[in-house]
């Protein structure tokens, strides 16, 4: 079972590290096509028809490709206090519940996600002339990513919180 768990865990690092690169790019996109947007519309007095697009739909994956950095690290805002009291089982407990409800939430997310992406496939982003399909389907992608973060914080808690749950 060590094994699988390190398995697993090896799987999760590299994911949440290509997820995080993934975000950082869109938030290269976004700064860039912002800009563009910026120069064109108060510089040339032409606003570019695509950039504020681009930015919107950058932004979108970037904030669902990031979540999963953000859960495996416990960036995420929590309210923890019962986590933090208990000890021993009790604290397993809580966050096995934590746990549950996290993949509770990121499936939903999931399955709406992607019958979203496949409702709207054949229409387009104005501006950019590509399927909103695309858009939508950081919802899916950003999930799964998630969840596979949420599964690694519980058989790897970040080091301050396994100092603390002696």
């Amino acid at each position: 079972m060590r094994g699988l768990a390190r398995a697993f865990l090896l799987l999760e690092r590299v994911t949440t590290q290509a997820a995080l690169a993934a975000a950082c790019a869109a938030l290269l996109v976004a700064f860039v096509a912002g800009a563009w947007q910026v120069f064109t519309r108060f510089v040339l007095a032409e606003p570019s028809p695509w950039s504020e697009a681009l930015v919107r739909q950058a932004l979108i994956w970037m904030v669902l490709l990031g979540l999963a950095g953000a859960i495996r690290q416990g960036a995420l805002v929590a309210i923890d206090i019962a986590r933090t009291a208990a000890r021993g089982w009790l604290r397993r407990v809580i966050e096995l519940v934590i746990l549950a409800a996290i993949l509770a939430l990121f499936g939903v997310l999931f399955w709406f996600g992607w019958a979203m992406a496949e409702r709207v496939r054949f229409q387009s982003i104005a501006g950019l002339e590509v399927s909103i399909a695309w858009g939508y389907a950081a919802i899916p992608v950003g999930s799964v990513f998630a969840i596979v973060a949420a599964i690694a914080a519980l058989l790897e808690p970040r080091r301050d919180e396994a100092a603390g749950s002696t």
